[in-house]
């Protein structure tokens, strides 16, 4: 069953301005599915397949003539070389929306993308299922702690698979195919082990010295390691809030995984009454309203500005979205009810930021239902999130 996706208005859009559209993003989020979906008339060759990519690496001009209208080129990092000469055939014949391509983001995709198809390609990325994407599945969660234990990757929620069951075949696979290849690592039980610690991080300051000596590897590994992770869009930085943007870069960042019902997995909770009184239920939460709000912008295709809020002394604040007119503030609260000081931090935020910095209203995200208007912020359930306005 197809469901529509966020992405696919922005992909058909940007598929009438340039002649190439590239389509990113973790296994499995379904970038495959929507491009076909999006693009029924077009050839579909997928180049996981030996046979199409030693045709694509081996004669890739004969390959990129049998298309002269284009195709859909699946997981195009398999034939990396292939681009250069689809440079130049964009360049003799540039209609827009004749090729589109997908892949697993990497290092090497990536860069090969953006050096060979520059200002030749649109980049989008589809990551898991936002909340209101969620929603249009029959057999969508029906509460808070069964949205955070299953996660957004497409399959669990089209065939109704046990998320258990699933992520942890996603995690032999992806480790197995991806990440072994890609750093040809032989003890791939250290890399689960780290992959595990970063688990019960997530929504902490990264620090990895710490998470390196835990994992019993070195710090440059750990850094390799994480690299991959986020290259791959499982997991992402959250960069210090400072007025200079040179020290949002040296200031210690925080870590999210882009898809809780992952976390879950790794941290060993199997079910949502596991989840219930996790001593990690608030960093999940808080990691899960990080997700949406990075995915909103993901599905318009705009790159998120979004930072996290630490002083020596003074408040604290979970996310801070850059709109460009103003900063908005986002707190985040597991719980059902709201306690009496939780807003505090985003009342005083225009104070904490500074006469020069202009402040929008402040968000509380929380696990309860009812939504209420204070004075300097609005607090939302957590099944409302998609009707934030994350943009001014």
């Amino acid at each position: 069953m197809f469901v529509r996706r966020n992405l696919a208005s922005v992909l058909t859009r940007v598929s009438r301005q340039y002649p190439v559209v590239t389509v990113t993003g973790p296994r499995q989020s379904g970038k495959t599915t929507l491009c076909r979906h999006v693009f029924p008339r077009k050839p579909y060759v997928n180049l996981e397949r030996i046979d199409d990519r030693s045709y694509a690496a081996s004669d890739p001009r004969g390959f990129l003539a049998d298309h002269p209208d284009g195709a859909v080129l699946d997981e195009v990092q398999h034939a990396p070389d292939l681009l250069s000469y689809l440079q130049a055939e964009v360049d003799d014949d540039p209609r827009p929306g004749r090729w589109i391509l997908t892949g697993s983001e990497h290092f090497g995709l990536s860069g090969t993308v953006a050096q060979t198809l520059a200002g030749r390609t649109a980049v989008l990325h589809l990551l898991p299922l936002a909340i209101d994407e969620l929603g249009r599945f029959a057999s969508a969660p029906g509460d808070l702690l069964q949205t955070l234990f299953s996660g957004g990757f497409p399959r669990i929620h089209d065939q109704a698979i046990p998320p258990g069951r699933w992520v942890g075949d996603y995690v032999q696979t992806y480790l197995q195919r991806d990440v072994r290849r890609l750093l040809a690592i032989g003890d791939l039980e250290a890399l689960h082990t780290f992959m595990r610690l970063l688990a019960g991080r997530t929504a902490q300051e990264l620090n990895l010295s710490g998470l390196g000596a835990d994992a019993g590897v070195s710090h440059n590994t750990a850094r390799s390691w994480l690299s991959v992770l986020e290259a791959s869009f499982l997991v992402f930085r959250l960069p210090a809030w400072s007025k200079s943007p040179r020290k949002r870069l040296v200031k210690t960042p925080k870590i999210h995984w882009m898809d809780t019902g992952l976390v879950c997995y790794l941290l060993g909770i199997r079910s949502p009454a596991e989840l219930k009184t996790h001593p990690l239920r608030g960093p999940i939460f808080e990691s899960w309203v990080a997700a949406e709000v990075y995915k909103a912008h993901a599905n318009r295709g705009l790159a998120p500005a979004l930072f996290h809020l630490r002083q020596p002394r003074g408040p604290e604040v979970d996310l801070l979205v850059d709109r460009g007119a103003d900063i908005r503030g986002v707190e985040c609260k597991s719980g059902a009810t709201v306690a009496s000081d939780a807003l505090n931090a985003l009342e005083g935020l225009a104070a904490t930021l500074g006469p020069a910095q202009p402040v929008g209203r402040g968000v509380l995200v929380y696990g309860g239902s009812s939504r209420q208007r204070r004075t300097h912020a609005d607090i939302v359930p957590w099944n409302a999130l998609a009707g934030v306005d994350w943009f001014g």
